[in-house]
């Protein structure tokens, strides 16, 4: 069977946006470390729409520096601007749009109660491997990785990249598809060959041809559309939604990556592990705590216990600080 898994850079729009989001928080954090915040983000050529509930001693008069200092980190400045003009997303025209409210005093209170600020079902996933990954989906990180970084150096190569490949039963890479945008065409190749450490059967640099336009121009950004991308591919349930945007108290932060801290925890010596977790919104006690291991096979399932309170699992986790932007940079199933 052949197995494939996709991701895409911080310069895709999709994370782009979520990477505006993310650094606002960490900038809200800092103002007021109990902020509640839940926004989204649209981004289109260069403008920027920002939605969604704040709650907290919080200043957000500087917003537009706050989404600018955002691009400026994922490498889209003034002098990326500069080089690629009209065909990508342009600092020096960015346009917010701010329809930003305050959380609903319902679910407030359920929150300053001690209890979650959401309600969903969660999934861990972990297994035999180089960052506890299935192959296709650790190399394909690793390599769109490489690239970006390539790229942030590169004034010929732009950064909104997306990398897939493909793997037989054996492991033997089948099939390396990457689009990356370039003012000159170059190639790639033997720079992708050498990321990977093996020859693909088949590599395909940019399918429909060299192209220029990219980013928020060639395409709309929308927070939490690339959720296979942040999670476990095809290899493991998609729990709850976006873990960007939101603070800890959203379960849809903390309860993904401490699903997937417990997958790791409880892999051991076995091929796979899931842990699937479920919230209810303003309750500190999960409904649900369960691992499922797979080894040689055989499938064994337990209940977990633990403190699974929004206190001690956004403190164990260090959610309480300013890391959203670095979570959302590395992404919370990290490879390295």
């Amino acid at each position: 069977m052949l197995k494939t898994a996709e991701f895409v850079s911080l310069g895709h729009p999709d994370k782009t946006a979520d990477y505006i989001s993310s650094y606002i928080l960490d900038c809200l954090i800092k103002q007021d470390a109990c902020v509640r915040y839940a926004v989204e983000v649209m981004i289109k050529d260069n403008t920027v729409i920002l939605g969604g509930e704040v709650c907290g001693k919080t200043n957000l008069t500087d917003i537009d520096n706050m989404v600018k200092e955002a691009l400026r980190q994922i490498g889209y400045n003034e002098q990326y601007a500069l080089i690629w003009g009209d065909n990508a997303i342009n600092i020096k025209k960015i346009k917010v749009i701010n329809l930003i409210g305050y959380q609903s005093r319902e679910i407030s209170q359920g929150v300053t109660a001690g209890g979650w600020g959401d309600q969903g079902v969660f999934a861990g996933y972990a297994c035999k491997g180089k960052g506890f990954l299935p192959k296709e989906l650790y190399l394909t990180k690793k390599l769109n990785n490489k690239l970006y970084n390539i790229a942030l150096k590169d004034s010929n190569l732009g950064l909104d990249i997306k990398t897939q490949i493909t793997i037989d039963d054996n492991g033997n890479i089948q099939t390396v598809i990457v689009a990356i945008p370039m003012l000159n065409e170059v190639d790639l190749s033997e720079t992708i060959i050498s990321i990977l450490q093996d020859k693909p059967k088949q590599l395909i640099i940019n399918g429909t041809g060299t192209y220029k336009c990219h980013s928020s121009v060639a395409d709309c950004g929308v927070t939490g559309r690339k959720l296979a991308c942040d999670f476990y591919s095809l290899s493991c349930p998609v729990g709850g939604g976006s873990p960007w945007a939101k603070d800890a108290t959203k379960a849809d932060v903390s309860l993904n990556i401490m699903a997937r801290k417990l997958a790791v925890e409880n892999l051991q010596d076995n091929d796979e592990a899931f842990v699937y977790l479920s919230s209810c919104i303003g309750k500190e006690k999960l409904p649900s705590a369960v691992v499922k291991t797979v080894k040689n096979g055989v499938s064994t399932q337990k209940s977990l216990d633990g403190d699974f309170s929004p206190q001690n699992v956004i403190s164990s986790l260090g959610l309480d600080k300013p890391v959203f932007a670095e979570l959302c940079r590395n992404g919370i199933v990290n490879i390295d």
